[in-house]
């Protein structure tokens, strides 16, 4: 059920879009763009209102997916469903950017409308494997497009974001990686490197080893790592998972965190 409703979530929004596009060739009421809007919406706060697994299990404790130091966004911590919506098993998601102690990330702001990804320090960053696991499924040929830290590029990303969900989730994605790590949990890691990716579906990866590099595939404002546990590697049915980085815990929005580098790393 969960599944069908996201298709048609999306099938709504084709919908509107055809036929606001075909409101001017034909002669039709305008009532009927909103048919399809209003469902998807309808639709977007059933699945919203769905619960997500925290009543049922407790947070899986795995090891940070990076080294160095990083500062959270978006974090679970803070709102749960942590990116406004269960949607994708996105509940319990978080996204963190690299913050070296003399390197400053570029900041959000009027100017410049984009940047390349070689000025934010995330990029090429090393992504690893946070428990023993084996993987579901990897993806690495998406872009890695200039950076939306800008206001006019954020709006750019809106209307990019709408397109981009039509597609699935794996356009929101981009270049991404699904965990199975057992016991009905399964870890994703999105906005990889475009080709960085050392791993491939039913590979078997062992805590800390190398998986990928971070990028800026994907619906995406700068380079980051965006990270989350869901109880099922289809992201369309998927429910979030909470989770607990060893030694970290779950760092709060802006919280700066540092993870030091292993023998395995």
């Amino acid at each position: 059920m969960r599944k069908l409703s996201m298709i048609l979530y999306r099938g709504c929004w084709a919908a509107f879009f055809a036929l606001l596009v075909a409101g001017y060739y034909f002669d039709f009421s305008w009532l009927w763009g909103w048919l399809p809007l209003g469902l998807a919406f309808a639709l977007q706060l059933a699945v919203n209102r769905q619960p997500a697994v925290s009543g049922t299990r407790p947070a899986v404790q795995v090891e940070p997916p990076v080294t160095g130091r990083w500062s959270a966004l978006n974090s679970p911590a803070d709102r749960v469903p942590s990116h406004g919506t269960r949607g994708y098993g996105q509940a319990y998601a978080i996204d963190i950017v690299a913050e070296p102690e003399h390197t400053a990330r570029p900041r959000f702001g009027w100017w410049p409308l984009v940047r390349a990804n070689r000025h934010f320090p995330a990029f090429d960053s090393p992504i690893l494997a946070v428990a023993d696991a084996t993987v579901v499924s990897a993806v690495g040929h998406h872009r890695d497009h200039l950076s939306r830290n800008s206001y006019p590029a954020l709006l750019y990303l809106l209307v990019e974001s709408m397109l981009r969900d039509l597609s699935g989730p794996g356009r929101l994605l981009g270049n991404h990686i699904v965990l199975d790590l057992g016991n009905g949990s399964y870890a994703a890691y999105a906005h990889l490197r475009r080709d960085s990716l050392t791993v491939r579906a039913g590979d078997r990866v062992h805590t800390g080893q190398l998986l990928a590099r971070c990028g800026n595939s994907g619906n995406t404002t700068e380079p980051h790592l965006h990270f989350q546990l869901m109880d099922d590697p289809d992201l369309d049915v998927a429910r979030g998972v909470p989770f607990v980085w060893r030694g970290i815990g779950v760092p709060r929005n802006g919280e700066v965190f540092t993870v030091a580098q292993t023998a395995n790393t």
